[in-house]
């Protein structure tokens, strides 16, 4: 009896270990306001629990992970939850609203995130990599004047983490951060089948959580398409472009913020999204979309 309980609770361990894979780094706040607490919010995209025990988080210097973090023992990670590592609790729960409080663990240190630029890496116990976040102060909305105390929220799971249009500025409705919830800027793509679909013929770059980016998504059967995709203003003249004969691959999205090539922002009006496919035995399509810019 004794051997078969001790091989149920190894299957057990054995069963969540293998399912940290299936852990993604979903928010961060780097540049906290006054010298306040970073944070690091993950989310458990899989469907069995991860404990704790099993992960850390990782100093890395030069690609090389230097030291690693214990993010505490015995706490679980139940399937499709968030949690919210931070070295003071208290610090995100006066300055955020945090919808699920026993998902916030406070642990003794992290590695220090940098305002500008950073990285955070998430890995095993023995030092796997799990995901990685390389991230900068601009991948933050082109628009906010001010990003100390706003946090960069993960738009979709479905997408690569390391790629920089999958993270934008939490909203301004939310209190710029959404510690232990579901991302105020999350945006879960629902591809269309060989064609490609805008997420909104309205465009509000206000940051309040509402059409604040634009989403050209695509799912081609032919993965050898190229595309040029530009935003071109009600005369015709070109203001953003937003991709120049760049391999498509099965499917992705690309991104329009409001801004111009100079990433100011566009007065608002209307807009017109121009995407021109191609593929190597010269056969070409194009599509074009009226898109409506508005502004406070």
């Amino acid at each position: 009896m004794k051997r078969m309980l001790l091989l149920v609770v190894l299957l057990f361990h054995i069963s969540l270990s293998a399912q940290v894979p299936a852990l993604q780094i979903s928010e961060i706040l780097f540049n906290p306001i006054d010298d306040g607490a970073d944070f690091v919010e993950v989310y458990n995209n899989g469907s069995t629990p991860i404990l704790t025990d099993t992960i850390r988080m990782a100093r890395v210097s030069k690609n090389v992970i230097t030291k690693l973090y214990n993010l505490g023992n015995g706490i679980v990670i139940p399937p499709h939850q968030y949690m919210v590592f931070t070295t003071d609790a208290a610090d995100i729960m006066a300055r955020y609203h945090v919808a699920n409080p026993g998902m916030l663990i406070e642990t003794a240190a992290l590695p220090a995130l940098n305002n500008a630029s950073g990285t955070v890496l998430i890995t095993t116990a023995d030092t796997t990599p799990i995901d990685r976040l390389d991230y900068t102060e601009s991948m933050h909305a082109a628009l906010l004047r001010d990003v100390e105390g706003v946090s960069l929220e993960r738009r979709s799971f479905e997408r690569p983490t390391q790629e920089a249009s999958n993270w934008y500025s939490a909203a301004s409705t939310v209190g710029y951060a959404t510690p232990t919830a579901a991302n105020s800027q999350s945006h879960e793509t629902l591809f269309t089948q060989d064609r490609f679909a805008i997420s909104s013929h309205i465009i509000s770059p206000d940051n309040d959580g509402v059409d604040d980016i634009l989403d050209i998504s695509y799912q081609l059967s032919d993965p050898d398409l190229s595309a040029t995709i530009t935003v071109l203003d009600a005369a015709g003249r070109m203001v953003r472009m937003l991709l120049r004969n760049g391999l498509l691959g099965g499917q992705g999205v690309i991104t329009w913020d409001g801004t111009d090539n100079d990433r100011q922002r566009c007065p608002r009006g209307n807009y017109i999204l121009l995407v021109q496919v191609y593929n190597t035995r010269g056969e070409q399509q194009a599509f074009k979309q009226v898109i409506t810019l508005l502004t406070r």
